[in-house]
C-alpha cells in the first residue's frame, strides 16, 4: 500500500514506492533520449549527459549502463528528499 491514512485523512507517501517510480521514470526517459539522439544526431543532447552524469561518454554499452544507474539513483535521491518532506508537511 502506498499511502496510509492519518487522523485527518491525508495520506502519507511511501518513500520506497516514490523512489522506485522516480528511478524507473528517469531511467526510461534516459533510454528514450539516447534512442532519440541516435535517430536524430543533429538534435542530440549527449553534451548535457556529459555534464549531468559523471563517467558518461558517448556511446558504448558501459557508458549506457552508467547512465541508467545514475539516472535511477537521481530518482531515489529526489524521493529520499521529497518523500519525508511531503510527509512532514502533509501531517501538519
Amino acid at each position: 500500500m502506498t499511502q496510509s491514512n492519518t487522523k485527518d485523512g491525508i495520506g502519507r507517501l511511501s518513500v520506497f514506492s516514490l523512489g522506485m517510480s522516480l528511478g524507473l521514470f528517469l531511467s526510461i526517459t534516459f533510454s528514450l533520449c539516447v534512442g532519440f539522439d541516435l535517430m536524430f544526431p543533429h538534435y542530440a543532447m549527449h553534451g548535457a549527459w556529459h555534464d549531468l552524469l559523471p563517467g558518461f561518454v558517448w556511446l558504448n554499452w558501459g557508458s549506457f549502463a552508467i547512465g541508467l544507474v545514475e539516472t535511477f539513483l537521481y530518482g531515489w535521491y529526489a524521493a529520499l528528499i521529497f518523500g519525508p518532506l511531503y510527509n512532514i508537511f502533509a501531517g501538519r
